[in-house]
């Protein structure tokens, strides 16, 4: 038969969203940024 690994939580300390969150208070302001631009653009351009 398989042989199953067990695996403990310390081994799956490489999580997605954990190593992404220390990089919000840089990437929310400048993703912002870029949307009003987006926006007021959108907006000059359709009047």
């Amino acid at each position: 038969m398989s042989k199953h690994e067990s695996h403990t939580p310390s081994e799956h300390s490489d999580d997605l969203v954990e190593s992404i969150v220390p990089y919000m208070p840089v990437v929310l302001p400048i993703a912002g940024g870029v949307l009003m631009f987006l926006l007021a653009f959108i907006a000059v351009f359709m009047a």
